[in-house]
């Protein structure tokens, strides 16, 4: 009888798992898209995508000539709301992109 609730423990374990990687998957494409939008000027498109993701924390920086993102969020209630989980990308920076955030100078952040 002992079976029965450990294998619904690691059943729960693994599906949390799963839920875990599946949400740095899409905050991972998402900061790669913000991104690349941010680096080539359509802050508002960037900004909408933004929008979509709902409440997460968004971190900008410039290396070099790369626009980067980093996108950190807790992706659900109970147990895994402990975990944090993010996403990273980065975008080479064209004339003109990303030049409202580069005038401000320094790491950007928001969320």
């Amino acid at each position: 009888m002992i079976t029965v609730p450990a294998v619904l423990a690691m059943l729960a374990l693994m599906l949390g798992g799963l839920q875990l990687a599946t949400h740095r998957v899409v905050l991972a494409s998402a900061a790669a898209d913000i991104a690349r939008l941010e680096a080539r000027g359509d802050h508002s498109l960037a900004r909408e995508r933004r929008h979509h993701l709902g409440e997460v924390r968004v971190q900008r920086s410039m290396i070099g000539g790369l626009w980067c993102v980093t996108i950190t969020d807790a992706p659900s209630s109970g147990l895994l709301s402990l975990v944090s989980v993010g996403g990273h990308g980065c975008a080479a920076v064209t004339e003109g992109g990303a030049k409202d955030d580069r005038e401000a100078g320094g790491d950007f952040s928001d969320g």
